[in-house]
């Protein structure tokens, strides 16, 4: 069975919940501004089912409304998301004064755009330096810009690698740096998560903010990837 970004983000929503009420789900007690998975004895266990079982063992026992459960995934998968973070980006890109801005305070500067909610700093990436955004203790991540988190951030997996040997992480990606090129490593924690500003892409002269946010994607600000130019253009 395949697991959607909306049974992704009921999990969390659900477990959120339960974690107050001990009587649905006995949690450990953790921090929940981080996203933790865990195993309980008494759910399915296959991803879907203990997301529907949570779901409505939640909305039978009146601890969640099921019309605001989809009106945050609605907006977490149609207005929250990958494409705040891309219009942040492509504005950097056009504007050398919001770029300044950004780097020197980027929760005022995604605010100009109407974003927040979240501790973010802003790291550059340069023909020389190449940022890789991870969260070693957890999952944390930018939700406010970038959305739903994929499932490789949150394994064990990219959490330890990415210290260890980010450049094989990187390479694992499909992304090869030069030698010369210094990989930097950001740790994301429950108070400050972490955006890369990519390089903008060769062949993208007189392309509207738009047009460049298209071209944004989310591994590309995480630092797993870089922008790529439009098709059949010439670097």
């Amino acid at each position: 069975m395949t697991t959607t970004r909306r049974d992704l983000l009921s999990a969390g929503l659900a477990a959120a919940g339960a974690a107050v009420t001990a009587n649905v789900v006995h949690a450990q007690d953790h921090d929940h501004d981080h996203d933790h998975d865990h195993d309980h004895q008494d759910l399915p266990s296959d991803p879907a089912l203990r997301v529907k079982a949570l779901e409505s063992l939640m909305v039978a026992k009146g601890l969640v409304d099921r019309a605001a459960l989809d009106a945050l995934i609605d907006n977490y998968e149609h207005k929250t998301g990958p494409r705040n973070g891309a219009r942040v980006v492509a504005r950097a890109w056009l504007d050398a004064e919001y770029k300044k801005r950004l780097l020197e305070d980027a929760n005022a500067a995604i605010a100009e755009l109407g974003y927040g909610g979240t501790n973010l700093t802003v790291v550059e990436n340069t023909a020389k330096i190449h940022n890789l955004v991870v969260c070693t203790l957890c999952s944390c991540y930018p939700w406010a810009v970038l959305g739903l988190p994929p499932l490789w951030y949150k394994s064990a997996a990219y959490r330890s690698r990415s210290v260890i040997d980010p450049r094989g992480v990187l390479r694992e990606f499909g992304l090869g740096l030069a030698d010369d090129v210094e990989v930097q490593v950001w740790d994301s924690t429950a108070r400050l998560r972490y955006l890369v500003l990519p390089q903008r892409p060769a062949g993208t002269a007189g392309m509207s903010e738009a047009q460049l946010a298209g071209l944004v994607t989310r591994d590309a600000m995480v630092g797993v990837a870089k922008v790529l130019p439009p098709q059949g253009a010439h670097s």
